[in-house]
């Protein structure tokens, strides 16, 4: 039963993010991502292999193939384990961990699309539902759902089989310092970055745990770094005299 239901959680993940790239295709008519990789071979597998973008595309976790079979070696050697089990803490954990990163990321999504689909937003960055309480909700979705399914599947694993971790940690670090969150905020930088509105937006939104801003704001610069993971490099695009800190 655990082995059904973990594997049932990586393929609704799996089918929902599919499902939602295609509409998004279909709404947009184009995947803007490829533009400037379409000629360039070597570019357009980096960036499948690596999900290291060069544009400001939208931020949108991808299903490549590094970090989909870093990630879902858990839930392989949960099915290739030996008879089944009972259900123990850790997988009432991991669940409740999965479902809440799904919904998070599924909706931030949802929200975003519908955000950038409507003419009247051309030109602003998101702030609307679950975007007012962190700048990247999706990515911390993302995290949530890898990390349980690792959790869940715990009470299986033995020994060495415990280096799976490396497979949502490798996740989390990229999202953190190579292709996910530096990116965006680069571009949002690029883009805002001299409109005192944005600005306010972004000290006062965490950049990946879900916090009201009215919290988040008054909070002291070592404490957002510390807990909430607002490091510097995420601000080294904005002009010198507007920085958040």
């Amino acid at each position: 039963m655990c082995k059904i239901l973990l594997t049932s959680l990586v393929v609704i993940w799996g089918l929902r993010l599919g499902l939602f790239l295609l509409m998004r295709i279909l709404k947009w008519g184009e995947d803007r991502r490829f533009d400037e990789m379409r000629g360039n071979i070597g570019k357009l597998v980096v960036f499948w292999t690596l999900q290291i973008e060069k544009s400001d595309a939208y931020d949108l976790t991808n299903i490549h193939a590094v970090w989909v079979w870093t990630v879902s070696l858990p839930v392989t050697l949960v099915n290739a384990s030996n008879g089944g089990r009972l259900f123990q803490p850790a997988d009432v954990i991991g669940w409740t961990m999965w479902v809440a990163g799904f919904l998070i990321e599924a909706t931030a999504d949802q929200q975003k699309l519908s955000f950038k689909n409507c003419q009247e937003n051309k030109g602003r960055w998101c702030d609307v539902g679950v975007w007012k309480y962190s700048r990247h909700p999706n990515y911390f979705g993302e995290m949530l759902v890898w990390w349980g399914i690792y959790v869940a599947s715990l009470p299986v694993l033995k020994g060495a089989e415990y280096l799976v971790i490396l497979g949502p940690i490798f996740l989390t670090l990229l999202l953190f310092f190579v292709s996910g969150i530096p990116l965006l905020e680069a571009s949002a930088d690029k883009k805002y970055g001299n409109l005192g509105a944005y600005r306010h937006y972004k000290k006062t939104t965490s950049p990946l745990i879900l916090l009201p801003q009215g919290v988040y704001g008054y909070l002291p610069k070592w404490c957002k770094t510390v807990f909430f993971f607002e490091f510097p490099l995420y601000s080294r695009n904005l002009p010198q005299e507007t920085t958040v800190w």
